[in-house]
C-alpha cells in the first residue's frame, strides 16, 4: 500500500489485517497512525523505493495507490508495473472489502465524513456491528476503519476522482451536489452528472436518501424518482414541504443551539417510521449547526432502512461526539484575557462549507455573548480562483478574520492568486469583516491570538496545514495570561 498512513489508506490496512492479510507499505509520515499499523502487523517502509515491494519476504498480489497522493513515476509503481503487478486505487480495494456486505454508502459535496461516522456510531448503538471505512477519525476511540460480523458496511464515497463509480450500493446516502474538484472534472455539469451514474450503481430493490435541503441533492432525488428508483427524502420541514413529489422518510421540526451542540425535533415518516409512528424524536447532538442536525437525519433514516431499531439508533446520535476535524473542540483557555475561549479546528474548504461551520459557530459565540475569530486556510489554487468571491461572501460572517496564503497540495502557484485574493475581495465586498491576509505561517497563531478575547470562538478552518495552527493558538492565549 503506497502511502499507507494517509487516512482512507490506513484503514483499510486495518480491516486487511483483521482479516488475516499480509500487508505492507510505505509512507514518509511517522506518528500515531504508522504505530498503530506496525502494532497491528503492518510492515511499513519510511521511503518510496523499489525494493520495498520485498518488504513481506515476497512480491505482494497486489498494489494500492491513492489517485490524488501518489505520482504515477512513484518507484514502487514503476516496479510493479514493471514485473506486472496489478496495481489498483484505494477505491477498487474498498470496492473489493465491501463485496458480500450489504453496502451503505455516504456522498456528497459535503458532509460525508460527519454523516458516515454518524451513521457508524448509531449502527453499533443498535447492535448492527457494521464493518466501516470513515475517511476521517472518530473523536471517541479515533477508528477511521473497522472490521466487524454485521451485514452493514458503511463507508464514505469520494466523488472527487469518480472513485464512487466502483461501488454498489443498497442505500446510497446523498447529502450534497454542488460543483467542485473541477480541476479533475473540468466543468460544472460533469461533476453533477457524476452523482447520477452514481444513482444507476444502486442496487435493485436498493435507496437513495438524499437531502431535500440542498438544490443539487433534491434535483438529484427528482431525477432518481423519475427514473423508478426508490427514494428516502429528508429535510427540514420547509423543505419537505417545497418539494411534494418526492417521498420523504425523515424531518426536521426544530434545531436549538446548546451549550454543547443542539437540541433538534425529528420526525420519522412513510417507510422509515414503520414501528415508531410519527411521533417526534429529540435528539441531543454533541455538535452545533443545523447542517450537522441534517447529517444526524440522514444517517437515522440510513440506519431504520438497514434494519436497526428506532430508540438505539437515536442513543447512538445522542452519543457521538464527533470526528477528528470536523467542528473539532481543540481545546477551552484556562484564565487570563481569553479565559474561557474555545479553538475549534474544521475541514471546511469549500464556501457552502465555510459558511455551515461559521453558522455554527456564531451561534455558539452568540450564547456566550462573544464573538467569532476565523483562521481560514485556502486549499488549492483552482478552487481559490473559481470560487474567491463565494469564499468572500461566506468567510465575512466571521467576527474578525485571518487568511493564510494557498495549501497548493498538488498544485503547483497561480500567478495573480493567494490567500490576499480573497482578504481584498473580502474588503472591498464587506468592508464591515476586519479582515488581515497572513503569509507567515510560523506567524499565524500570534496574529491570530492577539484577535481573540475572553469566551470567543477561534476558528482554523482549511484541507491543508491550517490544522497545526490549533495548538500553538491555544498555547499563545494560555501564555497572555
Amino acid at each position: 500500500m503506497v502511502g499507507i498512513g494517509g487516512a482512507g489508506m490506513s484503514g483499510l490496512a486495518h480491516i486487511l489485517l483483521a482479516r488475516g492479510s499480509a500487508v505492507s507499505g510505505s509512507d514518509p509520515a511517522t506518528g500515531e497512525t504508522i504505530d498503530s499499523l506496525k502494532e497491528a502487523g503492518a510492515l511499513v517502509a519510511a521511503e518510496h523505493d523499489a525494493d520495498n515491494l520485498e518488504l513481506s519476504g515476497a512480491a505482494p498480489t497486489v498494489v494500492v495507490t491513492s489517485f490524488k497522493a501518489i505520482p504515477e513515476d512513484n518507484p514502487e509503481l514503476v516496479e510493479a508495473r514493471k514485473r506486472g503487478i496489478p496495481v489498483i486505487r484505494r477505491s477498487e480495494l474498498l470496492a473489493e472489502l465491501m463485496r458480500g456486505h450489504r453496502q451503505v454508502l455516504i456522498a456528497g459535496t459535503h458532509g460525508k465524513t460527519s454523516t458516515t461516522s454518524m451513521a457508524v456510531t448509531a449502527f453499533r448503538r443498535a447492535g448492527l456491528r457494521p464493518s466501516f471505512a470513515i475517511g476521517g477519525r472518530l473523536t471517541n476511540g479515533g477508528e477511521g476503519a473497522g472490521n466487524d460480523a454485521g451485514e452493514a458496511f458503511v463507508a464514505a464515497a469520494d466523488e472527487s476522482d469518480a472513485s464512487l463509480l466502483c461501488y454498489r450500493p443498497d442505500i446510497a446516502v446523498v447529502t450534497t451536489v454542488e460543483p467542485d474538484h473541477l480541476d479533475f472534472f473540468g466543468t460544472k455539469e460533469k461533476y453533477v452528472e457524476v452523482f447520477d451514474r452514481f444513482v444507476e450503481t444502486i442496487t435493485p430493490g436498493g435507496h437513495l436518501v438524499a437531502c431535500l435541503d440542498d438544490p443539487g441533492a433534491a434535483a438529484l432525488a427528482g431525477r432518481a424518482r423519475a427514473r423508478g428508483v426508490s427514494v428516502a427524502a429528508y429535510g427540514t420541514a420547509e423543505a419537505i414541504e417545497a418539494n411534494p413529489g418526492i417521498p420523504a422518510a425523515g424531518r426536521i421540526d426544530s434545531v436549538e443551539a446548546t451549550a454543547t451542540g443542539s437540541r433538534v425535533t425529528v420526525a420519522l415518516l412513510g417507510p422509515a417510521a414503520e414501528g415508531a409512528g410519527e411521533e417526534p424524536l429529540e435528539l441531543a447532538l454533541r455538535v452545533p449547526g443545523t447542517h450537522m442536525a441534517l447529517n444526524a437525519l440522514a444517517a437515522l433514516v440510513a440506519g431504520r432502512l438497514a434494519g436497526g431499531c428506532t430508540a438505539p439508533l437515536v442513543a447512538g446520535l445522542t452519543e457521538y461526539e464527533g470526528v477528528r476535524r470536523r467542528f473539532d473542540v481543540r481545546g477551552t483557555v484556562g484564565g487570563g484575557p481569553a479565559d474561557g475561549a474555545t479553538v475549534v479546528d474544521d475541514y471546511a474548504h469549500h464556501p457552502t462549507e465555510v459558511a455551515a461551520v461559521l453558522a455554527a459557530a456564531r451561534e455558539q459565540a452568540a450564547r456566550r455573548g462573544a464573538k467569532v475569530v476565523c483562521c481560514f486556510q485556502p486549499h488549492l489554487y483552482s478552487r481559490t480562483r473559481e470560487f474567491a468571491e463565494a469564499f468572500a461572501d461566506a468567510l465575512a460572517a466571521a467576527d474578525e478574520l485571518v487568511v493564510l496564503d494557498v495549501f497548493g497540495a498538488r498544485e503547483k502557484p497561480v500567478e495573480g492568486i493567494s490567500g490576499k485574493t480573497i482578504t481584498d475581495l473580502v474588503e472591498s465586498r464587506h468592508p464591515e469583516t476586519p479582515v488581515v491576509f497572513e503569509p507567515d505561517f510560523d506567524r499565524a497563531a500570534e496574529t491570530v491570538a492577539a484577535r481573540v478575547g475572553g469566551r470567543d470562538v477561534v476558528l482554523t478552518m482549511g484541507a491543508g496545514s491550517v490544522t497545526r495552527l490549533a495548538a500553538p493558538i491555544l498555547e499563545a492565549l494560555e501564555g497572555r495570561g
